[in-house]
């Protein structure tokens, strides 16, 4: 008997605001432990929550651009369970009416497009951190609460993902979302993008699910993969051997590839939901949601479609060059300046992308902008440079700043295209290889390439091939 794996998936993103979600402490990652803390995020007795304003336009933003309901009225709740970094002794979370409902988001799969159900968005605050064994404290575990209150939104989908691959494509297209959207910068290994994955599997053609392990808090889009994975392989293996899958929290093991129970998975009731009475219920009027939908970007899959549509680039390119906004917009720039559509997407996947990963440099902080991107390319295109010469040319443009024409010059890179000096060079390579000129003309056809290889001798390389060809065709077949 066959197993399906069903699998939903419980995204928390941090919001790009500049303080937390109800006080006014940096909410910045990496200030020395317990710095950015004060009486309300540590839940001092008398103090009060007040709502960051940014917060909730930046939540609804990402519910606009998942399709998703957003409610009028949506309630902050007190979610109740006691662990060493979370102050309060709970967390301010929403529940039975969150910010925004039914939303999707389409992912590509092998099959073709697939649409992913999101249930809910709602917002919350975070708990601190636990540092255990850390230097100097063997056998002791530390709480670092400089997290604690920073906002959060949960993205939670529908059951409706059904291998590893797609929980990794459908997280990679919502982390690129919430980047372009500029409220959250989807770092993983800071943690302000991180997966909680349920997973069961159930009898294939069986509609009844199956009973769910949720793996928590994971950090990179391999162990996503791997932990699904493997989970998946567990709870089959379970059923085929006649055991019960148990409903708990499992934590994945990236050294050893495994997942390991946590804790037994508590229900709803367990965490004593109810309203937080130091909050009044959200209001987001519709006038305020349609002024906010005013001031989305053009979002990822919208702009790939327009650069297949507009510029005739393959879909593979655009995915390449849409993978970043800054990247996108450097793309678009140099095309604006002139260099052509598919060219400019050669040259930026490329040549750009190779140097800016050789030295670790974001695109945004690229020594040579689009401009000089653009104007290299027409200066392959007028037969200035040849397209190897080129690539050495943009090597000095990145390392030095200057401008290729300077380059050009001052390294003796102009390609030769004078059809009279090149004609000249190629009478005599045909008149000082007499032999081999009379075994191309009985046949021998794959001697041309020796021909054109002493002419480029002769011009040191800088012979524009095209003239080159063009002209030996004509002189060997007279």
């Amino acid at each position: 008997m066959g197993f399906e794996p069903v699998i939903g998936l419980e995204v928390h993103a941090q919001l790009l605001t500049a303080s937390k979600l109800f006080c006014g402490c940096p909410a910045k990652f990496g200030g020395e432990p317990n710095t950015q803390v004060c009486p309300v995020c540590l839940g001092m007795p008398g103090t009060l929550p007040v709502l960051n304003a940014k917060a909730v336009d930046y939540a609804v933003k990402m519910a606009l651009a998942v399709g998703c309901k957003v409610n009028e009225k949506s309630v902050f709740a007190r979610k109740n369970y006691f662990y060493p970094d979370l102050p309060k002794g709970y967390q301010i979370s929403q529940y039975n009416e969150p910010l925004a409902v039914a939303g999707h988001l389409d992912i590509e799969t092998t099959a073709g497009t697939k649409r992913i159900g999101i249930t809910r968005i709602h917002m919350e605050e975070d708990a601190g951190k636990l540092l255990h064994d850390a230097a100097g404290g063997a056998g002791y575990s530390f709480v670092d609460l400089n997290r604690a209150g920073t906002p959060l939104i949960e993205i939670v989908t529908e059951p409706d993902i059904r291998s590893p691959d797609e929980a990794v494509a459908y997280l990679k297209s919502l982390r690129e979302i919430l980047v372009y959207l500029g409220i959250c910068d989807g770092n993983m290994e800071e943690g302000s993008f991180r997966c909680d994955a349920n997973v069961s599997v159930r009898p294939a053609g069986a509609e009844k699910f199956g009973t769910r392990a949720e793996l928590k808090n994971i950090n990179s889009f391999k162990f996503v993969k791997d932990a699904i994975a493997y989970e998946i392989e567990r709870q089959i293996g379970v059923n085929e051997n006649g055991g019960l899958v148990k409903q708990e929290t499992r934590l994945f093991d990236s050294v050893k590839g495994v997942t390991v129970s946590m804790r037994s998975k508590e229900e709803a009731h367990d965490y004593r939901y109810f309203p937080e009475p130091d909050l009044p219920p959200l209001i987001v009027d519709a006038a305020h949601v349609e002024k906010l939908k005013t001031t989305l970007p053009e979002l990822p899959q919208a702009k790939r479609e327009r650069f297949v549509s507009n510029y005739g680039i393959p879909a593979y390119d655009a995915g390449v060059l849409t993978s970043s906004k800054d990247l996108a917009g450097y793309y678009e720039e140099a095309v604006k300046l002139g260099a052509e559509p598919k060219t400019a997407s050669n040259w930026v996947m490329g040549t750009v992308l190779m140097l800016l990963n050789e030295k670790g440099i974001d695109v945004k902080d690229s020594p040579v902008k689009p401009p000089a991107v653009a104007k290299i390319i027409e200066m392959v295109k007028a037969g200035v440079v040849s397209s190897t010469a080129a690539k050495e040319v943009f090597a000095e443009m990145f390392s030095t700043g200057k401008a290729p024409e300077e380059i050009v010059k001052s390294k003796g890179l102009t390609q030769l295209s004078n059809e009279t000096d090149i004609a000249a060079m190629i009478d005599a390579v045909i008149k000082a290889n007499p032999d081999n000129l009379a075994k191309y003309k009985s046949g021998k056809d794959k001697l041309f390439g020796f021909f054109v290889g002493e002419v480029m001798k002769a011009a040191k390389g800088k012979a524009n091939p095209a003239v080159v060809n063009r002209i030996l065709k004509e002189k060997l077949s007279s």
